[in-house]
């Protein structure tokens, strides 16, 4: 271990940062070092602000990305402090607000729009149209006219650097999860939680009040019986099975 990595780890730690976040530093600083293929001590203010405009002209990188990125720096001793640190200072007190949108109606628009993000691919299969040639031609939806689905052919180079655009680096999540669910402390409050939430002791129910049945859902309701899994049915089977629609039949 390099000794300018050494102090920057000293100085992450003793502000108690996460291993997460301190890994995430890390990696920023490498990439910054690879970038000028230069030693980060040999580098100063000049070399930040070029690295900065690299973010959002080369790897096409938001706004707050490129903070987050610009905030492992400020750990890194760099040639000429004083001056990085000053450059910094009126950095961050910029706004990044870059955009806004009216508030969601409820938790459940929230779910709806942040899991198009979370838990699916950039572009689905259902909307690549055809590849030749070295061309890719996909279906888009236009936001500005009515979100009219339109075809675009872009060259297979471009299509996966937009695509790659959408991939995360090392060491940053789509979820960051906090309170007893935060990676720090989970191991630690998960089994707290657990144990807190046991039922305690309840009073005795009262002799005289009738029990209420309790039905196993493998119970037929009508006869009693228990009932057996004969096939397994996947979604696409159930649809295939499914009765004709009456609108069909009557055409």
């Amino acid at each position: 271990m390099t000794h300018l990595r050494q102090i920057m780890l000293e100085e992450l730690r003793r502000r108690n940062y996460a291993e997460s976040t301190i890994d995430a530093y890390i990696r920023t600083v490498e990439h910054f070092s690879r970038h000028f293929h230069r030693s980060p001590d040999q580098l100063g203010p000049e070399h930040i602000r070029q690295y900065q405009a690299a973010l959002f002209t080369r790897w096409k990188l938001a706004p707050n990305t490129v903070t987050q990125r610009l905030a492992a720096l400020r750990f890194l001793p760099l040639a000429e402090a004083r001056a990085f640190a000053s450059w910094l200072r009126v950095l961050f007190r910029h706004d990044w607000v870059v955009y806004s949108k009216r508030p969601f109606g409820g938790p459940e628009h929230v779910l709806r729009y942040l899991g198009a993000y979370t838990h699916r691919v950039a572009i689905s299969n259902s909307r690549l149209v055809a590849f030749s040639e070295g061309d890719v031609t996909f279906r888009w939806r236009d936001s500005a006219h009515g979100n009219k689905k339109r075809l675009m052919t872009l060259p297979v180079d471009e299509f996966l650097r937009r695509f790659l655009l959408h991939l995360l680096p090392r060491g940053f999540v789509r979820i960051r999860n906090f309170g007893f669910l935060a990676n720090r402390r989970r191991a630690e409050f998960l089994p707290l939680c657990f144990r807190l939430l046991q039922p305690s002791d309840q009073p005795a129910a009262d002799a005289t009040s009738p029990a209420l049945p309790i039905h196993s859902l493998w119970q037929c309701p009508l006869c009693g019986g228990t009932m057996h899994v004969v096939e397994r049915l996947s979604a696409a089977q159930l649809l295939l099975r499914s009765p004709p629609h009456l609108i069909r039949c009557a055409a």
